[in-house]
Order: structure tokens, then C-alpha cells, then sequence
């Protein structure tokens, strides 16, 4: 069984998940592939759970630009091996610094004792990241510096990465940081 929490953000709505002990979930409302991440889980809406009130707590922090640590979250997202293996690289990510996909399949390729890696099938497991923010996939960018591949929009994306300190700029319909 899983616990829903709302919290407004400055991206609107989310929805945080969790168990008694553990974020299972953070989510923005009409964020593509969020909800089937838990179409098995039984929800029930409880916000008074000390983890809920920590997650918001963090959250709060977080959007107030107060770089909190992802070390006090106790975060249990689920997944494949190959997904979490991506998800735990992405919380190695400090706030306001930039990884690309390509320099995050290399990582995997020595995590997974790989000869290789492809950028596609680490941006699908990005993609599928059931704790948006929190596991911070908004710091991921292409080899050009262009924003692509996130599944709360394209520009929640340059939205976070300002609140980062990053400067977005908009070329030819693209966003790219600068």
C-alpha cells in the first residue's frame, strides 16, 4: 500500500508517494509515465505521515533554492536493475551541475561491467524516473547542451535548472544552457 501527499510547487501540482518509511514517488500532475509506475499499488491519500512531512519539508527547501541533501532522503524508487543502476547515478548529480546521457551510459558501462552503453536506453530509464526532483533527472542534458527528454516538459526542466543557477537560453525553438 502506498500514501499520497499534494504539494503545490512553483511547477504546480505534486504528488509525492510513499510508504511508511520510504519516497516511492514524486510526480507532477499530467507528467508522462508517472502513473504507471504504480498501476499495481493500492493508493489512499495521507498526508500526516512523518516521511510525507519530511518529503514536503524537502521540497520546500528545495524550491526555496537551499540545496538540501539528497542523503537525508530515504528514497526506494522501483524499477529494474538497469533502471535503479541509472536513477542511483542521477543522485550522484550535485545540485547545479550537469551530466549528459552519453557521460551517464559511461557510468553505467562501469557500474554494470559493460563494454558499452547506448545514450537511448539511458535516456528511456531517465524518462521512467518515479521520483522527479528528488532524483534529480532535470540535471541530465544532450552532448550539445540542448534540454530534451523530460517527462514533466521541457520547461519544468529549464524551470529547475535556473532555480540551479544554470542560464537557459532559447535558440530556434530549443532550449540549450549556456
Amino acid at each position: 500500500m502506498l500514501y499520497s501527499s499534494n504539494y503545490l510547487s512553483p511547477l504546480g501540482k505534486l504528488f509525492i508517494l510513499s510508504d511508511k518509511n520510504s519516497i516511492r514517488g514524486v510526480g507532477l500532475e499530467g507528467q508522462k509515465f508517472f502513473a504507471e509506475n504504480f498501476q499495481q499499488e493500492e493508493i489512499i491519500e495521507k498526508s500526516d505521515l512523518d516521511i510525507q512531512r519530511f518529503a514536503r519539508g524537502w521540497l520546500d527547501d528545495y524550491f526555496l533554492a537551499k540545496n538540501p541533501s539528497l542523503d537525508e532522503l530515504n528514497l526506494a524508487p522501483q524499477g529494474s536493475d538497469f533502471q535503479r543502476t541509472v536513477w542511483q547515478i542521477l543522485t550522484e548529480i550535485r545540485y547545479g551541475e550537469i551530466l549528459t546521457y552519453g557521460e551517464i551510459a559511461k557510468k553505467v558501462t562501469i557500474n554494470l561491467n559493460k563494454e558499452k552503453m547506448s545514450s537511448q536506453a539511458v535516456g528511456n530509464a531517465i524518462a521512467h524516473n518515479p521520483i522527479l526532483i528528488m532524483i534529480p533527472c532535470h540535471r541530465v542534458v544532450g552532448a550539445n547542451g540542448s534540454l530534451t527528454g523530460f517527462s514533466a516538459g521541457i520547461c519544468n526542466k529549464a524551470k529547475l535548472l535556473e532555480l540551479e543557477g544554470h542560464i537557459i537560453q532559447l535558440h530556434k525553438q530549443n532550449y540549450f544552457i549556456q
